[in-house]
């Protein structure tokens, strides 16, 4: 089950979000790479629910994007999330 605290920066947002949607929470790990202004985040969950984090047609995967490009207005930095 998920934290119930809320998120304070863009990989806890992402990684509470994840953990919402997969069954192996305890499987996600983010990676942060920062490159001039933006930065990458590289969320891996277990296999077996890559698919949920992806979604139909990639659905929920854009979503979270949607969601991290309204983060990244708060603090000028663009934020990509990459799915491995």
């Amino acid at each position: 089950m998920a934290k119930s605290n809320d998120p304070s920066n863009p990989e806890e947002l992402v990684k509470y979000i994840a953990s919402c949607l997969v069954e192996n929470a305890d499987k996600i790990d983010i990676e942060t790479v920062e490159e001039d202004n933006k930065t990458i985040l590289k969320l891996t969950v277990d296999e077996t629910d890559k698919g949920k984090i992806i979604g139909k047609n990639g659905k929920i995967a854009k979503s979270i994007r949607n969601v991290l490009k309204l983060a990244s207005t708060k603090n000028n930095n663009k934020y990509i999330l990459e799915i491995t």
